[in-house]
């Protein structure tokens, strides 16, 4: 039986694991590790190995990266970035069918929300939800590109409607002065939902608060349009949109229904998108900082902070009121750290640049709050998943085996053994580091299009390096520190 959040389990185990090579620059060894539950499955238990080693290794490695930008000839280093592999061509695909499908399904899981087990481990609303929608489908999206675009649960309903009733695409005109505010509201009314409410895995509750999401929304498609809409308006639609456009494929048109498919650097198609407004900046920080915070907000660091003591826990009642005030810091010192920096590295450049800089600049922050994404979920995946395997089993906990999974058992002894739980967090860090230097990339690039010099883009990057750094080592210390459940 694991350990409940009044009796955490600490083991110190010794022993050399694997070298961790990461990106040809760190070269890291592992003589201590710790285990101690997960930070998003209370199921699990995640490695803990030593701290100063791995930050040590990891700042080293994006800085690494950074100081090879900075002295590589620019003609290099645009041939090697430019460069592209054409793989297939097809026809440009409109997603109705596609959409609606996912209308269906979501009508399903709603129906099992409402009307199945009350135990989030045995209703698929919740596993699916949490694990299989937002952290694997984002996962996916990384690697294959934006598939929300097509399986979003709103457009294919709202063409149907439209059809139906003969209505307008767009009768109202989404106010351009709002920039991406209503994303904003939308995102952050999601993550106070996952991060801050008393039970958002509780079926029935999760079932309300996806309707009068897909409600409103719904709404909004018809009303404003759905290109406005999910441009600017729908935070699901633009974050994977962003997300995508780190996968290794880009996508250029072939004639007028047709296009073609790239093999390409990740992250290459962000360097190509147009500069964001204050709002959408703000927006991209949001992903980056709730994310982040959900981290901070189960370390024993976090909890001394606000007076709670770890083995008395009172639960997320006992503390929303704090932890809202910690979400909304934590993306303000995130955003405000960011402006700083982009505002340091333009000074003395060209006139006029931080804006047009920081709307760019931004867009080096995506691969960061995916990986972020990524190491944070990633015990939640690996445990989690196995419970949607038997949720799906029987979805109405009535012992219908629809997969025949019926002698399927859960289990988590991977997390618990020396081999095994090296190779998670050695994932984790390798992901963290990797995500860094992947958006120093992509933020070099962007600098070399907005200044004619290798001396002035490196120097405009600076501070957002030191930032990038920095930010390697609070995300790897954030994953070495003692957590509740």
């Amino acid at each position: 039986m694991l350990p409940s959040n009044k009796q955490r389990l600490q083991l110190r185990l010794s022993g050399e694991s694997p070298v961790l090579w990461v990106t040809g620059w760190a070269l890291l060894s592992m003589p201590v590790t710790e285990l101690v539950l997960a930070h998003s499955a209370e199921r699990g238990l995640v490695l803990l190995l030593p701290t100063r080693l791995y930050v040590v290794g990891g700042a080293a490695s994006v800085l690494a990266s950074f100081l090879l930008l900075a002295v590589m000839p620019v003609d290099t280093f645009k041939r090697f970035a430019n460069r592209k592999l054409r793989l297939f061509s097809c026809r440009e695909f409109t997603g109705t069918v596609s959409s609606l499908v996912s209308f269906v399904i979501l009508c399903g899981l709603l129906y099992l929300g409402f009307n199945g087990s009350t135990d989030p481990l045995s209703n698929p609303l919740p596993l699916v939800f949490w694990t299989g929608f937002w952290v694997m489908f984002t996962v996916i999206q990384c690697l294959t590109g934006d598939l929300w675009r097509f399986l979003n649960p709103w457009q294919g309903p709202a063409r149907l409607i439209r059809r139906l009733c003969r209505l307008p695409n767009s009768p109202v005109k989404l106010p351009q002065g709002l920039g991406y505010l209503p994303a904003i509201i939308l995102f952050v009314c999601f993550a106070w939902f996952e991060l801050i409410d008393i039970a958002p895995e509780d079926p029935g509750r999760l079932a309300i608060f996806i309707l009068t999401f897909w409600l409103v929304n719904f709404i909004a498609v018809l009303m404003f349009g759905e290109q406005e809409w999910f441009k600017r308006g729908e935070p699901f639609s633009i974050f994977f949109r962003l997300i995508g456009a780190i996968a290794p494929f880009c996508r250029g048109r072939e004639g007028e229904d047709r296009q073609a498919v790239y093999l390409c650097l990740p992250g290459r198609a962000l360097t190509e998108f147009p500069a964001l407004p204050i709002s959408g900046m703000i927006f991209v920080l949001t992903t980056l900082g709730t994310v982040s915070y959900d981290g901070l907000s189960r370390t024993y660091f976090w909890l001394k902070a606000i007076g709670v003591n770890p083995l008395e826990y009172p639960g997320r009642s006992g503390v929303w009121v704090q932890n809202t005030s910690g979400m909304v810091a934590a993306v303000i010192c995130l955003a405000s750290l960011f402006a700083a920096c982009v505002f340091l590295g333009s000074r003395g450049l060209r006139p006029g640049s931080f804006r047009q800089l920081a709307g760019r600049l931004v867009y080096s922050i995506i691969p960061i709050s995916l990986v972020f994404h990524c190491a944070h979920y990633l015990t939640q995946i690996l445990v989690n998943s196995q419970y949607l395997v038997l949720a799906l089993n029987d979805p109405m906990a009535s012992g219908l085996g629809l997969l025949g999974r019926d002698h399927f058992h859960v289990t988590t002894s991977f997390l618990s053994h020396l081999d095994s739980v090296s190779i998670i967090w050695g994932v984790q860090t390798t992901v963290i580091v990797i995500g860094h230097i992947v958006g120093i990339g992509i933020a070099h690039s962007i600098a070399l299009s907005e200044f004619p010099g290798r001396h002035e883009a490196a120097r405009s990057q600076c501070p957002l390096a030191a930032l990038m750094v920095a930010y390697t080592v609070f995300g790897l210390w954030l994953l070495s520190t003692i957590a509740i459940g």
